[in-house]
């Protein structure tokens, strides 16, 4: 009896703990909504901040996003190849492993101000490379992490008949066993790049922000992220509005880059 008494109460409170996250959860997905939707206009999309719009910050904050997955990419799958298919499993690579998922775990703030430390002090200016490379270590052990596990999923018979065959260890890998798994890497790196495409914090130590439109890295860089953050310190009601216009921007890109993640997983089933 007190077996089945307790089984239901947890499953009252799981059930009420559920429905009171989802609840938070459209509370938060709907008010943005509203608000969002209300100040969204066609001119934000062709104007730079400086002229009340969000044009330079999109290109900025992409801009910083694809050298970040440029860095990260081949530094995580490199590795995360090494931990399945060269370490055999040593120690080494069970401590790189447990690394990594500190490292996913890791506050984003505490790396922004590593970065800060490392590129930014020195020189004493802010700047899109020091962004870029924050960005990238917020990537580098997502990305680890998911070729590990998609590649351990990777049947052992498949790696054995290209032994068969006479191919050389690098060819197999190359050729059968990260094409049998392309389609979990590639969603966790879409995963990875949703991620980093809203961070705010990292980018407050690094990049900062620019009102206008530029390429130079070397120099303050335009950021969605940090200019939402900015614009909703504002006094004046028009900021506030263009904070929520561009918040309901980059939710819309991280949930249609979620989704995409999710359907090439679907697919994969």
């Amino acid at each position: 009896m007190n077996r089945l008494f307790l089984n239901r109460l947890i499953l009252v409170l799981s059930t009420i703990s559920a429905l009171l996250g989802m609840f938070f959860l459209f509370w938060i997905l709907g008010t943005l909504t509203i608000k969002g939707l209300g100040a969204l206009k066609l001119s934000i999309f062709t104007h730079d901040l400086v002229n009340n719009g969000i044009r330079n910050l999109l290109i900025g904050q992409f801009t910083m996003a694809l050298i970040a997955t440029v860095i990260a990419l081949p530094i995580g799958m490199m590795a995360g190849i090494w931990l399945r298919e060269y370490s055999g499993n040593s120690r080494l690579a069970s401590i790189l492993r447990n690394l990594s998922d500190v490292m996913m775990s890791a506050p984003s703030i505490v790396i922004g101000v590593f970065v800060y430390a490392l590129i930014v002090s020195p020189v004493n200016h802010y700047s899109g490379y020091a962004g870029s490379v924050a960005l990238a270590i917020m990537m580098i052990p997502i990305i680890i992490s998911t070729t590990d596990n998609m590649l351990s999923l990777v049947p052992q018979e498949l790696r054995e008949a290209g032994i068969a065959l006479g191919g050389s260890k690098h060819k197999i890998i190359l050729q059968i066993v990260i094409r049998a798994a392309k389609i979990g890497i590639t969603t966790g790196i879409l995963l990875a790049f949703a991620r980093i495409i809203g961070e705010t914090a990292p980018l407050l130590f690094t990049s900062a922000n620019n009102a206008y439109l530029t390429m130079n890295l070397n120099d303050q860089f335009p950021s969605l992220t940090v200019s939402i953050y900015n614009l909703a310190n504002y006094p004046d009601s028009a900021s506030r509005d263009l904070a929520w216009a561009a918040s309901f921007v980059l939710t819309m890109m991280v949930l249609v880059i979620n989704l995409l993640g999710r359907y090439m997983t679907r697919d994969k089933g």
